[in-house]
């Protein structure tokens, strides 16, 4: 708060977990998980429980929502890449208004694309399928002078080799929680906050946790919090996935996690094992908690919680156990992963205790972040500015909430959602094609697909139909005609011409479809 009650430009505090399924909460009501960081900025905040992320696996999800574009635009759908010249970002656009811009933790996007437009870069995670930089050398000489660099076991579990890369299964970390990935980042970005202040600038910093994502090895304070026999398996941890229609693939995909010959500590049953990976899991969530919660409790000691927005989610959910599965593939068939928690938190510009039931997606959050922080929204954006709802404004309950695959999407409207396959994609099963598509308010664990059930062919229509129109009128083509032919910038443009140019062309050089169509040029779309 500036001088007399006036409002000084925004910290931004962008908080990130890894595979955070958004029934794993406590205000979400799950019975076992301790969230009580997260659960106090739920209630002093507003939480969004329709918010849908815009692709099921890390990269093409991050390079979303710090972009705001629609994977369709970007063009990324797996991990990593090279940098995708030109397109900007969140941190680009904020520090061309004067921020302070920092990113560390699991950043997972392509080469430099980050790290090029920031003061302060850690990429904390060991795997090296992120940016090219590899583990921040500041995190790894951390870790040897406590002579615990080779106990680092998010990635890798350590004992069983190669074999435990990415392992589902759950045991403690033998790190403390400062040693962790969690606590490093926590501290790291406390001692960033505190640079800005002496540079005298607002900070936009992404913190981005990489659990709750495999391995499941949460601090052994975190992992006590738990019994591991005690907790409740969800609802859809055991039905017939085949009476109740599910993919082809999800099916064989759960049969092989039932073989158990991922377990790798006895007892080596199913049973066991997802006991132990639910275990982990939840006490990961409760670790990422902790982290979350010494941010908040920096920001208010230190007297910055008036002036900083702080927004948590994560970049895709996690089955958890969830229809037998122990991780997050095949993604775009479960709102476990599609859904992922949204909280906006801050004391003097949000109100409290408020919640946005309708759709929201993830590559909103730059803009919102814009209109809240009274700068410019990103042109490039696909994303719209969802803080009128924080301020309980009426939602869109037509709102349509995306998440694709490059041969998949699924669609979210209202208590609907659709998943819509190529009919290559399941030939020999499926003949005429295949989908799926469930009522979340009557089935909101998702074990009836309602997509061949003739009661519902009206609504399998009506949302493939709005998936098309989605697809046509979202995509940025390079050059339209009517629009491409002008020569920007040469002496003979007549400025009809260049203002018609300008009035549909974002900075990245790409038409925006709805200016071409607003700007009555409709002859050539």
């Amino acid at each position: 708060m500036g001088v007399g009650g006036t409002m000084t430009q925004p910290n931004i505090l962008f908080i990130v977990s890894d595979q955070h399924n958004a029934k794993a909460l406590g205000f979400a009501g799950h019975p076992d998980a301790r969230t009580p960081h997260l659960d106090r900025m739920a209630r002093e905040g507003v939480r969004c429980n329709a918010a849908i992320t815009q692709n099921p696996i890390c990269t093409p999800s991050r390079v979303s929502f710090l972009s705001g574009q629609y994977p369709h635009n970007h063009g990324y759908y797996s991990l990593s890449g090279r940098n995708p010249g030109g397109l900007p970002n969140i941190f680009g656009h904020f520090r061309a208004a004067g921020y302070f811009t920092a990113a560390m933790g699991k950043i997972h996007c392509p080469e430099y694309w980050v790290e090029d437009e920031c003061d302060i870069f850690h990429e904390s995670n060991s795997y090296r399928a992120g940016s090219v930089v590899g583990r921040s050398a500041a995190y790894t000489s951390f870790l040897r002078e406590r002579g615990v660099e080779k106990l680092e076991d998010h990635i890798l579990l350590p004992e069983f080799g190669e074999r435990g890369r990415q392992s589902v299964e759950g045991r403690p970390s033998p790190l403390a929680f400062d040693e962790s990935q969690e606590g490093w980042l926590a501290n790291t970005a406390i001692e960033t906050m505190q640079t800005a202040a002496r540079r005298g600038q607002p900070f936009l910093l992404h913190v981005s946790f990489p659990r709750p994502h495999q391995c499941t090895t949460p601090c052994q304070e975190f992992w006590d919090i738990y019994a591991g026999d005690a907790l409740s398996l969800p609802l859809n941890a055991d039905y017939d996935l085949a009476a109740a229609g599910k993919a082809p693939h999800f099916i064989a995909s759960a049969a092989r996690w039932r073989k158990a010959d991922w377990a790798l500590f006895p007892p080596h049953t199913f049973e066991a094992a997802r006991r132990r990976k639910l275990h982990g899991y939840l006490g990961a969530v409760s670790q990422v908690d902790a982290a979350v919660g010494k941010l908040l409790d920096h920001l208010r000691s230190a007297g910055l919680a008036d002036d900083t927005i702080v927004v948590y989610t994560s970049d895709h959910g996690d089955y958890a156990t969830e229809h037998g599965i122990m991780e997050k593939a095949p993604g775009i068939c479960s709102d476990a992963i599609t859904r992922v928690p949204l909280i906006f938190w801050s004391p003097q510009r949000i109100p409290a205790g408020g919640t946005v039931e309708c759709v929201v997606e993830l590559v909103d959050i730059g803009n919102t972040l814009c209109a809240l922080s009274g700068i410019d929204s990103m042109e490039t954006s696909d994303g719209r500015d969802i803080s009128g709802l924080l301020h309980g404004a009426a939602g869109d309950a037509e709102r349509l909430g995306i998440t694709e695959f490059a041969w998949s999407k699924s669609l979210r409207k209202g208590r609907f959602r659709l998943v819509h396959y190529p009919r290559a994609m399941f030939p020999e099963q499926y003949s005429d094609g295949f989908g799926e598509l469930y009522d979340l308010e009557s089935d909101p664990w998702e074990m009836r697909n309602l997509y061949f059930e003739a009661d519902y062919q009206d609504k399998v229509r009506e949302l493939r139909a709005e998936l098309l129109e989605w697809l046509i009128t979202s995509t940025r083509p390079g050059t339209v005609s009517g629009v491409n032919s002008a020569r920007f910038g040469s002496p003979g443009l007549n400025r009809q011409r260049l203002q018609r140019y300008q009035t549909v062309v974002n900075r990245d050089g790409k038409i925006n479809p709805r200016r071409l169509h607003d700007a009555k040029n409709k002859n050539y779309l």
